[in-house]
């Protein structure tokens, strides 16, 4: 009969010492994990939330500049809600401001790298101000990640069909760079 190994103070010592490091490392990539996870699915403040219901009601009403002051508002009092984000990336479409959207769009993807409407809002942008080929990769991007019938993609894809804006469509050579004449 084998007698039992024992381990002395130091063996201790020397095993926690050698995965002490990767435990720590693996404990906070989790503790982050479940931060960011838990941060795109929780609920706005409720300051926040008045001001972002104010926004989509000026939006509704035409009165783009009321709208971003009240989503700009609801930033201050919680930056972390990235939907927010989207908010501002409409208004700016609304008001022409194709570069400013794409800009919000791209914030929400740091943010929440998988948003559908994101994607599908910054091909739409991309389109308005006439870069065809980069709206196809947002599209061929949204048809991998969530099919060909998910009402983002379907959006996009009728976003394309119908291309951009008869000002740009004379001028544009589809990459978004307008033509050299």
């Amino acid at each position: 009969m084998t007698k039992p190994k024992t381990f002395s103070s130091a063996d201790l010592m020397e095993t926690l010492m050698r995965f002490a490091p990767a435990a720590a490392a693996l404990s906070l990539v989790l503790a982050v994990s479940a931060s960011v996870a838990g941060a795109q699915d929780r609920d706005p403040d409720p300051r926040a939330a008045v001001l972002i219901a104010q926004g989509d009601a000026a939006l509704k009403a035409g009165e783009s500049q009321a709208a971003i002051d009240a989503y700009e508002a609801a930033l201050t009092v919680d930056p972390g809600y990235t939907p927010v984000f989207l908010s501002l990336a409409e208004v700016a479409r609304f008001e022409g401001l194709q570069g400013k959207a794409i800009r919000y769009y791209r914030e929400t993807l740091v943010r929440d790298p998988g948003n559908f409407a994101a994607i599908s809002g910054e091909g739409a942008a991309l389109v308005e101000k006439g870069a065809l080929e980069k709206a196809k990769r947002n599209l061929a991007q949204l048809k991998s990640l969530c099919g060909a019938t998910c009402p983002e993609t379907l959006a996009l894809q009728t976003f394309i069909a119908v291309g951009p804006p008869a000002r740009l469509a004379a001028d544009t050579d589809g990459s978004g760079d307008t033509a050299t004449n």
